[in-house]
C-alpha cells in the first residue's frame, strides 16, 4: 500500500527556509502551504546565463558528430537547448542522456526522445555512469551541457572508457545579493523548524550570508537535504541534524512532516 500525502496539518506553523533559486522554489514552497507550513525563499544561489567560450561555440558547432549529449542539470536543459534549436535543432542520430529524471523529463518536454536515466538509486553522474549504454564508450564524441566549473566525475569516467568529451558550459551559478536581516531575525526568535538544500555549494552560501555570528543558531536547525553528497557535505559544515529526503519534490515535503518541530532554540548573534 502506497503511503498516503501528508494531511492539511502537518506543516502547520511550521517555518521552513528554501535555499535553492527563487524560480525552482516556488513549487516547493507552494507545496509547503498547501500542507500547512510557511516557507521562507532566500536562495543562496543565482543562476546566469554565460556567453559561450571559444570552446564551448566549437563543441556546440560540432553537435552533428557527436554520438552522446548529457545534461547535467535542468538548467543545462534551460539554457543549453535554446542554444541548439539556434543551431537548427536536435541532429536525428545524437542520443541523450540525463543526469537525474527531473533534467530527462525536461528534455522530453523539449521533444528530445528517449534520454538516458541513472538506472540506480543516486540521479547523480556516478550513477549515470553505470547505465548499461554507457559502459562501452570507446571513440565515441560526448558533448557534455553543464555550468561553468562543474564537476569532472562524468568526464573522467567517460575518457576512462575511451570517449572524447567537450563541455557547453552555458551557465554560471553566483551567490545573489540576498538581504540577511529577515533570516537572522528569524535566528534570533528560535522561530526556524527546518532548512531544505539541494547543494553543498548553496550550504557554503547560506552560511557566509547569514554571517558568523548566527551560524551556530543556523547548524543547529534541522536540514533536508537531498543527496548522500550534500548530506556528508552538510555534516562537514558543522549542521549537526542531517535528514536525507528520497526525491526532492514530495519527498522533501515527507522528511518536514518528520522532523519534530521548534528544534533551533534562540542561538541569535549578541
Amino acid at each position: 500500500m502506497s503511503q498516503s500525502a501528508p494531511s492539511p496539518r502537518r506543516l502547520s506553523g511550521r517555518r521552513i527556509l528554501l535555499t535553492r533559486p527563487q524560480a525552482e522554489s516556488q513549487a516547493l514552497a507552494a507545496r509547503i502551504a498547501a500542507v500547512g507550513g510557511h516557507a521562507l525563499v532566500f536562495p543562496t544561489l543565482e543562476i546566469r546565463q554565460e556567453p559561450l567560450s571559444p570552446a564551448s561555440i566549437e563543441a556546440l558547432h560540432a553537435l552533428p558528430g557527436h554520438r552522446l549529449a548529457v545534461f547535467v542539470s535542468t538548467n543545462a536543459v534551460h539554457y543549453g537547448m535554446p542554444l541548439i534549436r539556434a543551431r537548427g535543432g536536435w541532429p536525428p542520430a545524437l542520443s541523450a542522456a540525463a543526469v537525474g529524471h527531473a533534467t530527462a523529463d525536461l528534455l522530453r518536454d523539449e521533444g528530445v526522445r528517449d534520454p538516458w536515466v541513472p538506472l540506480l538509486a543516486g540521479g547523480d553522474s556516478a550513477a549515470l555512469l553505470a547505465h548499461p549504454e554507457l559502459q562501452h564508450v570507446a571513440g565515441w564524441s560526448v558533448v557534455v551541457f553543464r555550468g561553468v566549473g562543474g564537476r569532472e566525475v562524468l568526464a573522467e569516467g567517460l575518457r576512462s572508457r575511451g570517449a572524447r568529451v567537450s563541455y557547453v558550459e552555458c551557465y554560471r551559478r553566483a551567490i545573489p545579493p540576498n538581504d540577511p536581516g529577515p533570516l537572522r531575525a528569524t535566528l534570533d526568535a528560535g522561530g526556524l523548524d527546518a532548512v531544505v538544500a539541494a547543494s553543498a555549494e548553496g550550504l557554503r552560501n547560506l552560511l557566509g550570508l547569514v554571517g558568523p555570528g548566527w551560524r551556530t543558531a543556523l547548524q543547529r536547525v534541522p536540514l533536508v537535504v537531498t543527496h548522500a553528497n550534500i548530506r556528508a557535505a552538510a555534516l562537514g559544515l558543522g549542521f549537526e541534524q542531517v535528514a536525507l529526503a528520497r526525491d526532492a519534490h514530495e519527498g522533501v515535503v515527507e522528511c518536514l512532516a518528520d522532523l519534530p518541530a521548534r528544534h533551533a532554540e534562540g542561538g541569535g548573534a549578541p
